[in-house]
């Protein structure tokens, strides 16, 4: 199956003088799921998912087979959830370290070796996560360990040491470049499940152009976990911030794993499904962009009658969301700094996804 789709999100700043007057926001194109899985076999599109879905493959994957199975009104064994929060768990720290390599460290050839043996280590974590490989896990996050010391992330709290490569880029992210608006920040939850997904079914592409919840289009990710766990709405929320709960959520991560990946002791939420009725099912799982939502409806012969999908990203890049909301009213302290910090605000909504950036002033023809 080819999927001939737009992958990359384009922002436009609008600038009136120093202050940042709009931001428009072009999304990616959606793949039309819903007409593509239509009639087929549930289990002949379980190898077509990866394809279809590059980032947070086993969480989209998790997703859907908690859907299919709440559809059905079918139970899972407590062994079998531990492995799927495993695994979503091992991908959404792979997919973390990834967005920090590709973000900040890949010109510094000083952690060349550690980062190696960094990545040598998640990709032996998400090999472990099958059932059986405890031992593997176990020598695997002793690795990650290591690599993770020789980076200088040692502390509880994810902060590195001074001086290391890393602290030198959260010192330079937190100059003062942009002066952002004071704002209220609101944050996607589980509380937010039913209704997300009642909208999602009742107006798939309506929903997802203007996903209306109550009050501002919230934001989703790691640094919005950040703060619904410090019960916290206002604070500062640039790029250093989000760089920050990043790394302080690698370490969580990590440190989860390492104890023994016990489901007791697992984020609330982290992977949840909700049966609708006969043939309707749905599933919420917490990956490294945010909350990831698949609805599924079966038909009487229990083949594919509709596929919605509700990524992260339609939150934080909405043409009304958080990112558009963090930057409206802005001033850049000075130009051509300024315009690298939105670079760097935008970036840190999501490192792995694809953008342009584009400044134009007010008054361009």
């Amino acid at each position: 199956m080819s999927l001939a789709v737009r992958n990359q999100i384009d922002v436009t700043v609008s600038l009136a003088g120093d202050a940042i007057a709009a931001v428009e926001i072009l999304p990616r194109a959606r793949p039309p799921l819903a007409r593509l899985f239509a009639g087929k076999p549930v289990a002949s599109l379980l190898n077509v998912l990866p394809r279809i879905f590059s980032l947070c493959a086993a969480a989209h994957q998790v997703a859907f087979l908690s859907a299919i199975e709440a559809a059905r009104g079918e139970n899972i064994s407590l062994a079998t959830r531990q492995h799927r929060i495993a695994m979503v768990v091992a991908e959404r720290l792979a997919e973390l370290l990834r967005g920090l390599f590709v973000g900040h460290f890949a010109l510094d050839t000083t952690s060349a070796a550690a980062i190696r043996a960094l990545m040598e280590g998640v990709s032996a974590l998400l090999s472990s996560a099958e059932p059986g490989c405890g031992q593997v896990r176990r020598e695997a996050t002793a690795r990650v360990a290591i690599a993770l010391a020789a980076l200088g992330i040692t502390n509880e709290d994810g902060a590195p040491m001074l001086g290391n490569p890393l602290a030198l880029r959260i010192a330079a992210l937190e100059e003062d470049a942009l002066n952002p608006t004071p704002m209220q920040h609101s944050f996607l939850s589980v509380a937010d499940d039913r209704d997300v997904i009642e909208r999602l079914l009742a107006d798939d592409a309506g929903f997802c152009r203007c996903l209306d919840l109550e009050g501002p289009v919230p934001e989703t990710g790691a640094w919005a976990r950040q703060m619904m766990r410090d019960q916290l709405t206002l604070g500062r929320s640039g790029p250093a911030e989000r760089l920050k709960a990043r790394i302080a959520e690698i370490v969580r991560l990590h440190a989860w794993l390492r104890a023994g990946a016990h489901v007791e002791t697992a984020e609330d939420g982290i992977v949840e499904s909700y049966r609708l009725g006969p043939g309707l099912g749905a599933a919420a799982v917490e990956c490294a962009r945010g909350r990831l939502y698949h609805a599924v409806e079966l038909d009487r012969q229990g083949q594919m009658s509709r596929f919605e999908v509700l990524a992260p990203t339609e939150w934080n890049f909405h043409a009304r969301g958080p990112l558009v909301r963090s930057l409206q009213g802005a001033v850049l302290i000075a130009k051509p700094r300024g315009q690298r910090a939105v670079r760097a605000m935008v970036a840190s909504f999501d490192p792995c996804v694809g953008f342009t950036l584009n400044f134009r002033e007010i008054g361009d023809a």
